[in-house]
């Protein structure tokens, strides 16, 4: 029998990593497996990347010494894990930036995201994030990867973001998204005239000219959007339609590429609008009118289904009531 002890460190700190070690004799029926994979079936919360991780970084131990995440294991060995903080997280300071939270407890929070607040620090943006706003609110979450944040959205579309507070929570939600079994739901304002829904199932990679955007390519990886007309603006010259976009994968700018790529980009986007398009339209808005404004999932501590809805901000509002109106 597994012998699966948790052992508290009294030297933690909230700010430098979990609070759980654990203390394993590996069982006979992992004999012959590499170790990351037996460790992922004795701790099944923790996801194989975060455990390889944590082999990289010298806090694996097996009979006392250094782990090799390939090495084979054959039964018997006493393995010590002492996850440490995660140093993409660890290195970024707390700031105190608000958060507009709908929920919140032990397990995760959501949040309804502002345009223009950037999710992780990257480049050109290593402060004043939402990452930076969470080590704030949840000092705690120093000992989470990417401090909980379980998918992103782009700085300038609004939303909902799921952030999970404990290891476990977001490993399950990532298996979830993995699964294609969280729902979100997109209100995003299309160029042009669109008559009928549909579905774009196109593979999405980096474009291969310019670096610094997405494309649809052959080779990308797999990519589908469902879409449904809710309104169709006609406004002098100005053509634009209100979608409601289901995603069954989670793409680095899958709406955006996918629309640009059958001739509707989103209005005011500034890099896949294509003012050349028969669909181009004369609406003006400061940035990609994209609004994550539902968001489901199981809660991981309950399995019970979890529902949230965001409001249209009030620019995205405001341009909706503007087309409304005679021209």
């Amino acid at each position: 029998m597994v012998k699966v002890q948790q052992i508290d460190d009294t030297n933690y700190s909230a700010a430098a990593g979990s609070t759980t070690q654990y203390d394993l004799t590996l069982p006979a029926e992992c004999a012959g497996l590499r170790l990351d994979q037996a460790l992922v079936r004795l701790l099944p919360e923790h996801s194989r990347g975060r455990i390889q991780g944590w082999i990289e970084a010298a806090g694996v131990l097996v009979d006392g010494k250094p782990a090799v995440a390939k090495a084979r294991v054959w039964g018997g060995e006493r393995v010590i894990v002492a996850p440490g903080p995660d140093p993409r997280v660890a290195n970024f300071a707390p700031e105190n930036i608000p958060l507009t939270i709908l929920f919140e407890d032990a397990t995760l929070m959501v949040i309804d995201k502002p345009a223009g607040l950037v999710v992780h620090p990257g480049s050109g943006n290593w402060q004043g994030t939402m990452l930076n706003a969470l080590l704030a609110h949840a000092p705690e979450l120093a000992g989470i990867p990417r401090a909980g944040i379980v998918h992103r959205l782009d700085k300038d579309t609004s939303g909902l973001l799921v952030v999970a507070k404990t290891l476990a929570a977001q490993t399950d939600l990532v298996r979830q998204l993995q699964a294609r079994t969280v729902h979100r739901e997109y209100l995003a304002l299309a160029s042009g005239k669109m008559e009928r829904g549909g579905c774009v199932d196109a593979p999405i990679g980096r474009h291969p000219v310019q670096r610094t955007k997405m494309a649809v390519v052959a080779g990308g990886r797999s990519a589908r959007t469902h879409y449904r007309v809710v309104e169709l603006f006609v406004r002098g010259t100005g053509r634009a339609t209100l979608l409601e976009c289901r995603l069954d994968t989670g793409r680095t700018h899958q709406i955006r590429v996918h629309l640009a790529s059958i001739g509707h980009p989103l209005v005011g986007d500034p890099v896949y609008g294509n003012r050349k398009s028969p669909a181009a339209s004369s609406i003006q808005f400061r940035r990609q009118a994209l609004h994550a404004a539902r968001l489901a999932f199981l809660h991981p501590a309950s399995g019970e289904e979890a529902a949230f809805d965001s409001p249209l901000p009030m620019d995205f509002a405001n341009l909706l009531d503007s087309l409304r109106k005679p021209a």
